[in-house]
């Protein structure tokens, strides 16, 4: 996966290495990943079910929603920076070097279910965010924070639970996921550029450093310029990539489509072929959008909105931003690029030996020698932003482990550490151990958004009343005697005291 040695080559550090990726895959791949599906799926469908399938009756609005919401922070973090962290944070390695990954190794099919994941996974999304923005809480300065750890335990009354989620996201995204964006850069530079790991090392931790130590808001204006950007670049090459070869759309879907259900032969017969497909199209589409996971929702809590749906809403969009448009268009600049040939039951030794991002920069190539160094810039963008996310959810966390006063220091050190190992060293069993912090992750939150649903449903049937008999600007979220709610919210931000009091816009100075 990267720059792994040959054995003759293999230090004794990555014999160990290689065999605890292969050893934590194979537990993963034959037990963990069933629950983790189930979970995802099942909970996918439930949610699109309980919201009347808020994806698609919505889908409309939660653009509308999205683009007319950078304004009103009141000096907080806006909801469009917090639609940006977010984005910021699912656009990474995932999306370039996991989905190149999950078509050599499930075939093409791999795509059907990263999508079949992304619209369950939209509804998903929509509730874990709606329960951030209810259940956060306010910081000394006037803005918010909140997510899983804070609505289990205000929600649920588990504080015991909720420290557990904290520490288990803290070692994933300050330590395992800082360390695969690490990697994957300095694996590109090294076979594009020649650079030794260490360089690479320096330059992520300078550039890095000063954000980390800078806190949250410094990420949040960053991300709302740079993660909208990134994409919209990206999926331009894609765009441009389709109508060069327009003659393959039709080809691809078709590939697509029957990898997906295992009507070739390309991934073991087919039931092989449909296993192959589903388990890496699952694996990597959560690794990419996050939806379920429990990180989103840290972002989420952060804005300053006059409805906790809003933010539901917008966090949903990033799920299809992500892996609808993001994810397909680096599948489709695969499968279209010449590399990687959609017909061959079995792929060439230079397909097998390049890591994950070369695979779709080498596909890329097929626009021409120019596409080279713009896609090594996106991609370090996508990387970068994504550092700059998964500090911020560290961080979040690291204060509710320690409480509000904390600097985050913990959090600063461990992801400043993490991309310096992560860049030189040969890790190709991060990925492995990524998959299973995801995996825990995905079974606190969704077992804690399960018992707290109704709270999200609440809040979703109060807006959309509130939609149709009040003008826009006019809706406001007030938790006090609100018939849609299955209680009292424990919280005053969004009691009618604390709207009173203009709580629930927070008192941040610009």
């Amino acid at each position: 996966m990267f720059f792994i040695p040959t054995e003759a080559e293999q230090s004794l550090f990555d014999k160990i290495n290689s065999g605890i990726a292969d050893t934590l895959d194979w537990v993963y791949g034959h037990s963990i990943v069933f629950v983790l599906i189930i979970l995802l799926v099942g909970f996918g469908i439930y949610s699109t079910i309980k919201t009347r399938a808020i994806q698609f009756r919505l889908f409309g609005h939660m653009w509308h929603v999205a683009l007319n919401s950078r304004d009103g922070a009141h000096g907080g973090i806006s909801s469009f920076q917090a639609f940006t962290v977010g984005l910021a944070d699912r656009i990474g390695t995932g999306n370039i070097a996991g989905v190149a990954i999950a078509l050599v190794v499930g075939g093409p099919g791999a795509v059907f279910w990263m999508w079949i994941i992304a619209l369950l996974g939209m509804a998903t999304g929509f509730i874990e965010s709606t329960l951030g923005q209810m259940f956060k809480v306010r910081n000394p300065d006037g803005t918010f924070r909140g997510g899983p750890a804070f609505y289990i335990e205000r929600g649920l009354g588990k504080r015991g639970w909720g420290v557990l989620f904290s520490v288990l996201l803290v070692f994933t995204f300050a330590f395992a996921y800082e360390m695969i964006q690490a990697n994957t850069l300095s694996a590109i530079a090294a076979e594009n550029f020649g650079w030794p790991t260490w360089v690479s090392a320096i330059v992520l931790v300078l550039i890095s450093a000063p954000f980390f130590i800078g806190g949250l808001r410094p990420v949040a204006r960053f991300t709302e310029i740079l993660a909208p950007l990134m994409a919209v670049l990206y999926i331009l090459l894609a765009l441009i990539t389709f109508i060069t070869n327009w003659h393959m759309i039709i080809p691809v879907f078709q590939t697509i489509f029957a990898s997906a259900f295992g009507l070739n032969q390309a991934a073991g017969g087919v039931l092989g072929g449909i296993y192959a497909a589903f388990m890496n199209g699952a694996k990597r589409g959560l690794f990419s959008n996050e939806a379920g996971e429990g990180s989103v929702p840290n972002a989420a809590s952060t804005a300053t909105v006059n409805h906790p749906v809003k933010q539901g809403l917008i966090q949903s969009l990033g799920v299809f931003v992500d892996t609808i448009l993001v994810c397909t268009a680096t599948a489709f600049i695969v499968l279209v690029g010449g590399v990687f040939d959609i017909n061959a039951t079995e792929q060439s030794q230079l397909v097998q030996d390049l890591s994950g991002a070369n695979l779709t920069i080498e596909s890329l190539g097929v626009l021409g020698a120019w596409t080279k160094p713009v896609m090594i810039i996106i991609i370090f963008m996508f990387i970068y932003s994504t550092l700059l996310g998964n500090y911020a959810y560290a961080e979040g966390n690291e204060k509710f482990l320690r409480g509000i006063d904390s600097k985050g220091w913990f959090s600063k050190i461990i992801c400043i550490v993490a991309v310096v190992f992560g860049a030189v060293m040969s890790l190709n069993a991060v990925w492995v151990i990524g998959d299973w912090a995801a995996a825990l992750l995905v079974l606190v939150n969704l077992t804690a958004c399960l018992f707290l649903y109704k709270w999200a449903i609440g809040a979703l049937k109060d807006y959309e009343h509130q939609r149709k008999t009040k003008p826009e600007e006019e809706i406001l979220f007030c938790s006090t005697d609100n018939e849609f709610l299955p209680g009292e919210l424990p919280t005053d931000i969004w009691s009618a005291e604390g709207i009173a009091a203009g709580r629930h816009i927070g008192k941040a100075a610009e």
